[in-house]
């Protein structure tokens, strides 16, 4: 179908290429399952894991596996005959998000669940002001996860190529098309302006949020290792 509608004049290196992306990418995601599998089932057969640990490590092999069918089930909707449609052959961006939404949750729980057993947790009190930058990191978190999702609708429907200006979308602050589809919650999810309107204001919202936390951060007495983390956190947002 591709090939047909879109890539009939590709010659064999260039297919090589593509088809070779792909299964690297494919080998590498099995890798990665076994890289968790064989440990984990190697620890729990010598009684290293605790009760607690047990949970963890049931819960990420199940995300390994769960991420796998994402990408076979995402891959599936771009390999699907759709007579009624002229437009270029592409996989599904609700697939994809879900996809790299997935992919975002096990690495960070990998993450969390691997810091947590190296380094001790710090005992602060529990002052009003750390409550607060506690429930502003998390609700940061939520940001930049949103704006990664909505970078995979981005992905997901070219939506990157219709509009190649910034700050302003062509001539205008907000386009003119932004909700040309109907009813309008469509427009969020399938209509490329909008999504990539949406992806925008998104990003800047996220590195306003991460400045605003890391000057927080700033006014109350932290471990180094934790004023380390905000820093860093800053720098990765700006650079990005």
């Amino acid at each position: 179908t591709v090939f047909n509608s879109l890539n009939h004049d590709m010659t064999l290196a260039e297919f090589k290429f593509i088809w070779y992306m792909e299964y690297s990418h494919r080998m590498w995601g099995r890798v990665v399952g076994l890289a968790y599998i064989l440990p984990a089932a190697y620890f729990w057969r010598r009684g290293w894991l605790s009760r607690p640990l047990k949970g963890c490590v049931l819960t990420l092999c199940g995300l390994v596996c769960f991420q796998g069918l994402l990408g076979w089930y995402m891959v599936k909707s771009g390999l699907e005959e759709k007579p009624d449609s002229y437009d270029i052959p592409r996989v599904s961006q609700y697939r994809l998000a879900a996809h790299l939404g997935s992919a975002l949750v096990l690495y960070s729980a990998s993450l969390w669940t691997g810091l947590s057993l190296l380094l001790p947790r710090h005992k602060l009190p529990e002052t009003h002001q750390l409550l607060r930058l506690r429930q502003y990191a998390h609700g940061t978190t939520a940001l930049i996860f949103l704006t990664a999702l909505s970078g995979a609708f981005v992905a997901g429907l070219d939506a990157g190529l219709v509009y190649n200006s910034f700050p302003k979308m062509g001539e205008r602050w907000i386009p003119d098309d932004l909700l040309a589809f109907s009813p309008m919650l469509k427009n969020i999810f399938e209509n490329p302006t909008t999504v990539q309107f949406d992806h925008r204001i998104l990003g800047i919202a996220s590195l306003t949020a991460v400045t605003a936390l890391y000057l927080f951060s700033r006014k109350i007495p932290l471990p180094r290792r934790t004023r380390i983390a905000v820093t860093s956190l800053l720098a990765v947002a700006c650079m990005q």
